[in-house]
């Protein structure tokens, strides 16, 4: 089997840290109904990119220890 490429070995290794990186988040769902606005959007995109970064460090440091 073909090794896969290094954009499928970070887009995998996103999928599997999804879970611990919305957890980390915290972020509540929106209201049914109604929506968030630009500014709203971009300080969760800030959120959940930070989370993320904090999630690959716990997995590494997880699987070193």
């Amino acid at each position: 089997m073909a090794e896969p490429s290094d954009s499928q070995r970070r887009y995998k290794e996103f999928l599997d840290l999804l879970p611990l990186t919305l957890t980390l988040a915290g972020l509540p769902p929106s209201d049914t109904g109604r929506y968030f606005t630009a500014e709203q959007i971009e300080s969760r995109v800030f959120t959940v990119k930070h989370a993320y970064k904090c999630a690959r460090i716990l997995a590494r440091e997880s699987i070193q220890a």
